[in-house]
Parts: structure tokens; C-alpha cells; sequence
């Protein structure tokens, strides 16, 4: 019974995907909309910060788990192999890199896959557990978040179009999602913030160790 049940939850982890995109934190190469006010080394510190954030409400999440390095993939570092797969993020804009990762995922035969960013402070294990829940009777599960993006993608079949014709990083950027998602089934999480500017830290107590 307990050697059925094991073979029931590695069936289930092996179904779903989570897609987690990265930079590589290096002085003056990350966050740099928000080094412009804070610095080059307060931003790579938040960011710092962000990743091991990341890596917290992820490492016990029970399914398969990708890391996609922006630059080069790293060892010994914060992402345990034992924990992550690591890959190389590939294509000229973050839509074709986006695209191709969740391609690689259903040429893999997963089922249900999300994607996400290293970014989300007020995001956490039980939200992305929600998440691939509500995927399970949708087609679509997005996080949008507060500056006009999303925080979070998932989908059960690859659709190329919802990475085509968006302008990243601005605030359009879901809206027009939704718009190739018309009539589609779709999830929507509760809006969150990620960090971008100074913005989005400056009264949030826990980064003001950062920015004092």
C-alpha cells in the first residue's frame, strides 16, 4: 500500500512543471530599473535576497522543478541540483524564451506547467500549490500583477501566440494576454506585486534594510 501510494505521488510530481526564470545577480547586470534609484549594489543585494526568497517557496513544492539561468547555468550555488533541473534560457526576447521553455516542458510530456520569475516577494508556496490546483480544471492559470504584467503562466497545451506581439515589461503586457486567451478557460490569482522600481519596496518594511 505505502509502495502504491509513492508510485502515486512520483506519477503526480512527474506531471507538472514549474519553470523558474532567473538572472544571474551580478553587480550592475540586475534589477537595474531599480539600481537607477537605489544603486548598483543595493539592487543586487534585493535581488539577492528575492532569489533565496524564491528558492524557499519552491524547494518543497511537489512537483518537477527548472531553474532557467538568464546568461550561464551555475553550480554550487543557491539552486540545489538534488532540488532544480538547470537549463540555459534561450531565444531573442523573453516571449521566444518563454516560449521554448514550455515547449522543452511538453516535448517532455508534462502536463500542467507554470512559470514564474525571482521576483515575488509576496509570493508563496500554498499560492503556486493554488495554482497548479486551479490548472488541474482550467486551461489557463495567470497571477497578474500590479504593474500591468503577470507574476505567473501556466497552461496544459502549448499556445505560441500568447508570447508573440507583446512589448515586456510594460503595462500591456496582460491585457493583450487576455486578449489571445478569449474564450478560453482561464484562472485568475489574486493581483501581487513584484519588484521592478523603487516603487514596489519603498514601504515594504522588510526591504527597508536594504534602502536605509
Amino acid at each position: 500500500m505505502v509502495t502504491q501510494w509513492k508510485k502515486s505521488i512520483f506519477k503526480l510530481k512527474e506531471k507538472k512543471l514549474l519553470i523558474i526564470f532567473t538572472r544571474n545577480p551580478e553587480l550592475g547586470k540586475c534589477k537595474t530599473r531599480l539600481a537607477a534609484t537605489v544603486g548598483d549594489q543595493a539592487a543586487l543585494d534585493i535581488y539577492s535576497f528575492l532569489l533565496q526568497h524564491t528558492v524557499t517557496i519552491t524547494a518543497n513544492l511537489k512537483v518537477t522543478k527548472e531553474v532557467h539561468y538568464s546568461v550561464k547555468i551555475r553550480e554550487n550555488d543557491l539552486w540545489n541540483e538534488n532540488i532544480y533541473n538547470k537549463k540555459q534560457q534561450f531565444g531573442d526576447n523573453l516571449g521566444q524564451r518563454m516560449e521554448n521553455a514550455f515547449r522543452e516542458g511538453f516535448n517532455s510530456d508534462f502536463q500542467n506547467i507554470i512559470i514564474i520569475g525571482s521576483d515575488m516577494y509576496d509570493l508563496h508556496q500554498k499560492d503556486l500549490e493554488k495554482a497548479f490546483q486551479a490548472l488541474e480544471s482550467h486551461d489557463y492559470v495567470i497571477g497578474p500583477a500590479q504593474d500591468g504584467g503577470y507574476y505567473l503562466f501556466g497552461m496544459k497545451s502549448l499556445n505560441s501566440q500568447v508570447f508573440k506581439n507583446k512589448i515586456w515589461g510594460t503595462e500591456t503586457v496582460l491585457k493583450d494576454t487576455l486578449n489571445d486567451l478569449k474564450g478560453k478557460h482561464i484562472k485568475l490569482l489574486d493581483e501581487r506585486n513584484d519588484v521592478d522600481y523603487y516603487d514596489d519596496i519603498k514601504d515594504i518594511e522588510v526591504f527597508q534594510k536594504f534602502i536605509n
